[in-house]
């Protein structure tokens, strides 16, 4: 499954501010995703590649689901602050 960003509709900022909040500084590190996620990045940039070659930038106000079983890097060229929700 593709990583997905999308814009958020109201209600879906609305529930994500209710979800608990992940900050990073500026950083490379790789991820695995045992379980799909979905965020709404607050501040920051980010962009998220796998080795199969898709590579996606996202911003503030982006909805991002990445999906369970991605093995991936995250690029952090500003810092960030997202809502979170796994599962």
């Amino acid at each position: 499954m593709p990583i997905t960003v999308e814009k958020p509709t109201e209600e879906q900022i609305a529930d994500m501010k209710r979800r608990p909040t992940w900050e990073k500084e500026a950083s490379t590190f790789e991820w695995y995703y045992d379980e799909p996620e979905t965020f709404l990045l607050i501040e920051g940039r980010v962009t998220i590649s796998t080795p199969g070659g898709e590579r996606v930038t996202c911003g503030p106000g982006d909805l991002v689901t990445c999906p369970a079983g991605m093995d991936c890097t995250w690029e952090i060229s500003e810092p960030v602050r997202k809502h979170y929700k796994m599962g």
